[in-house]
């Protein structure tokens, strides 16, 4: 096996890639586009942190990780921008994207980027399929096995 594959230099860069969102964001009579980028695990991992629940044990709140995750994979336009979250009257990327977007953009480009970032199922499908492999694996063997609630 060639490990010079995997070293860093030789790897290609995370998928990036153009969306066009919506009608309602142009400029002259040009569209403008969000141009989004794929994070690495390390980056995944921090924003999954960041959304743990207090007080419960290791349980993920799904709607912000997938706010903040959706927020982390907007490269432009560039969301940080203090002149564009005032002028939505909005402190935050993820607060940003919640005001500015109507509810099925919102979904359109939380899917988009979990696509970029190589999900081949959107995340919420991934973490209710994790919770339910956890729930079976918390139960001893004496006690009849039965799907969890949510």
């Amino acid at each position: 096996m060639d490990l010079q594959a995997f070293f860093m230099e030789n790897a290609a860069p995370f998928r990036e890639e153009e969306f066009p969102l919506s009608e309602r964001f142009s400029r002259n009579g040009e569209p403008a586009v969000f141009r989004l980028r794929g994070i690495s695990e390390e980056e995944n991992a921090a924003l999954r942190r960041q959304c743990r629940k207090t007080g419960e044990f290791g349980e993920t709140d799904g709607e912000e990780y997938l706010a903040k995750l959706t927020a982390a994979c907007v490269a432009e336009p560039d969301l940080n921008d203090a002149a564009l979250q005032r002028s939505w009257g909005v402190m935050g990327a993820e607060a940003l994207l919640k005001r500015m977007l109507a509810a099925g953009e919102f979904a359109r480009l939380a899917e988009r980027a979990q696509a970029v970032c190589g999900f081949d199922e959107p995340v919420r499908e991934l973490a209710d399929e994790i919770k339910k492999e956890s729930c079976r694996a918390t139960q001893n063997s004496t006690t009849p096995i039965t799907p969890c609630m949510s």
